[in-house]
């Protein structure tokens, strides 16, 4: 079983693709450093401004400790933290427990 994170925001109008182009190329292969599972992420089909980011964990501990260094290091603070931050309007965030292989199931799709 994984605790899984499911992160959904709602971006700055117009700002979708730049959104994705930091997440893609700065974020996700920061979070990969830090030993943080992104199973999935990306701009919704409904709208380019709606955006996804599905994290697992291999518990609610890990998720907790790797979080907490993730957000304190200085590759987040001075790296892409501010761009992010800014680019978000609402961010909605669902804690659940799945099962591996639904978890590969979502990385799949």
């Amino acid at each position: 079983m994984k605790t899984v994170e499911i992160l959904q925001y709602t971006l700055r109008q117009g700002s979708g693709a730049a959104f994705h182009a930091i997440m893609q190329q700065v974020s996700v292969p920061l979070h990969q450093r830090h030993g943080i599972d992104v199973v999935r992420f990306g701009n919704s089909l409904h709208d380019p401004d709606s955006y996804c980011l599905i994290r697992a964990f291999d518990s609610p501990e890990s998720m907790t400790a790797k979080l907490e260094a993730f957000y304190i290091s200085d590759a987040w603070r001075s790296g892409p933290r501010e761009a992010i931050v800014d680019s978000i309007e609402i961010s909605l965030k669902t804690v659940m427990v799945l099962s591996a292989e639904s978890v590969e199931g979502l990385r799949q799709m």
